[in-house]
């Protein structure tokens, strides 16, 4: 008799086993390999000549990355522990992006806003 209880941990089981075979650790495990190498192919080899679009690529390729290790390594996706697990990874890169953001803001406000020191002061240090 196939009770429905029975059927759900019957494909929990299933998901578990194949989120933690051999064959998705090493699919991980490549995915991060390429994922960094190709990063540090472009700096060292300064292949893109702007430095912004560099900076742009890397970061991409690391956000890429975090999904990559959230998904093969720590087995989180939106089936784990009904979405709860999903929600409190957005919830927390919503408030990463959040301080990140503000960090950013208010650090750049504080040095365009920072009264340039007097010459005299820059003398007196320079002397010293």
């Amino acid at each position: 008799m196939n009770h429905p209880s029975n059927a759900a941990h019957a494909h929990d089981d299933a998901m578990h086993e194949h989120t933690g075979s051999l064959r998705g650790y090493l699919t991980g495990f490549v995915l991060a390999a390429i994922l960094t190498i190709i990063p540090f192919w472009l700096v060292m080899g300064h292949v893109i000549e702007s430095h912004q679009t560099t900076i742009l690529i890397v970061l991409a390729l690391a956000a890429v990355q975090i999904v990559v290790h959230m998904i093969y390594f720590l087995h989180l996706d939106t089936r784990s522990e009904n979405g709860w697990n999903m929600l409190a990874v957005i919830f927390t890169a919503v408030l990463v992006v959040i301080v990140l953001g503000a960090s950013i803001w208010v650090m750049y406000n504080e040095n365009a806003n920072m009264m340039p020191m007097s010459p005299q002061y820059q003398h007196h240090r320079l002397g010293s």
